[in-house]
């Protein structure tokens, strides 16, 4: 009788459950991670032999192809000094999206919040480059930027903390308000009717002897930074409270409507500061295109390494390692962009899919004879 029963109700459980995994030791989760890599690149080089002609009827060349993505970032020095360049963009976009992340509001609006710094920035640069003194405009179009992203994340944070609004498509539209605006000030400031700013003369970063190299520097110590203020201040306990639980910030005494307000104010103020510097010390100029994407992209950053401002650094050099070597790969077997993004998008899958299968197990219904057996 008892085992009809038992057979009965093991016909009755879901075909799979899921649950929490205990934690793992740090080597493990790194093995897991690295492993997952691995696949991704071999499930790529299976593909590229399938799908690039090239490499389908030289099979010998599938070495090249592993090496383009080295080559992507390593190629030269001029190659090197690039992906570091792109790394440092993307890590501060990353940083400045993620104490939000860090609160559970989830601000989809890094690429606006960083598209209106460059504008604000260059905009001041237009009207006022030549008519004062550079250290004052430089100031000028910082304070600008910083102001311009600050007000594109106060406005969703205050309709979250008046009327509880959702922020994730309050913070996505803001991104075509603000693509809009840059369109409307380049068809006036542009009359040839090209909508392409050229590179402006003044309100340019000195480079030291290397164009990208004050930019790096800045995220570095921006790093450093926005680790100490979430890690050991005040206000970055009170971020972490209000993420982990809004009740029992409201109960130890803390305004979460004021966290909410004062947390997006700066997280869209240094994603207005990315903009001066993508602005200021890299383009010269503002397109609909300046940020390129990468507001979206620093919240797969942002995510993967646990919105902590140290393992943004690895996360973000390894998506930059893989678009670089996806460009080069596209460049040396003459293949569509299409293509290339499959490999990265493959490769990205496998990590988000393995850092699942890190935190939770599955477990599969027994069958009736396991069941009996028992």
């Amino acid at each position: 009788m008892s085992e009809s029963v038992s057979v009965e109700k093991a016909v009755k459980e879901p075909l799979v459950h899921i649950t929490k995994r205990a934690e793992l030791p740090f080597w493990k989760r790194m093995l897991v991670r690295v492993a997952a890599v691995f696949c991704a690149f071999l499930l790529c080089g299976i593909l590229a032999f399938v799908l690039i002609p090239k490499i389908g009827q030289n099979p010998a060349r599938i070495g090249e192809f592993y090496k383009c993505f080295i080559d992507g970032s390593f190629k030269s020095g001029s190659y090197v000094w690039t992906a570091l360049k792109d790394l440092a963009v993307l890590l501060c976009i990353s940083l400045a999206v993620t104490p939000a992340f860090r609160m559970k509001f989830w601000n989809i609006g890094g690429e606006g919040q960083t598209l209106v710094g460059v504008l604000a920035a260059e905009g001041l640069a237009y009207w006022f480059g030549g008519k004062m003194a550079e250290p004052l405009l430089l100031l000028l179009m910082f304070a600008a930027a910083l102001a311009a992203g600050a007000l594109w994340g106060f406005i969703p944070a205050f309709l979250k903390a008046r009327w509880d609004t959702n922020e994730t498509l309050i913070t996505l539209m803001m991104n075509y308000v603000a693509t809009f605006l840059v369109t409307y000030c380049l068809a006036k400031w542009v009359t040839d009717g090209s909508m392409v700013m050229r590179k402006l003369e003044y309100g340019v970063l000195p480079s030291f002897g290397n164009p990208y190299l004050l930019v790096i520097l800045i995220v570095v110590l921006l790093t450093i930074g926005l680790y100490v203020y979430l890690n050991y201040s005040k206000h970055g306990y009170e971020i972490s409270v209000v993420g982990e639980s809004v009740n029992t910030a409201k109960y130890i005494g803390i305004d979460v409507k004021k966290v909410i307000i004062r947390t997006m104010i700066m997280s869209g103020a240094l994603c207005g500061f990315a903009g001066f510097l993508i602005g200021a010390g890299l383009n010269n100029s503002v397109a609909t295109t300046s940020v390129d994407g990468r507001g979206f992209t620093a919240i797969m950053v942002s995510w993967l390494a646990k919105f902590s401002p140290v393992f943004m650094l690895v996360t973000a050099g390894l998506i930059v390692f893989l678009q670089r070597g996806a460009s080069e790969v596209m460049s040396v077997f003459d293949v569509t962009g299409a293509l290339t993004d499959i490999f990265v998008g493959l490769t990205l899958f496998f990590i988000i899919g393995c850092e699942f299968f890190l935190n939770y197990q599955m477990h599969f219904r027994k069958s009736q004879k396991e069941v009996v057996a028992q």
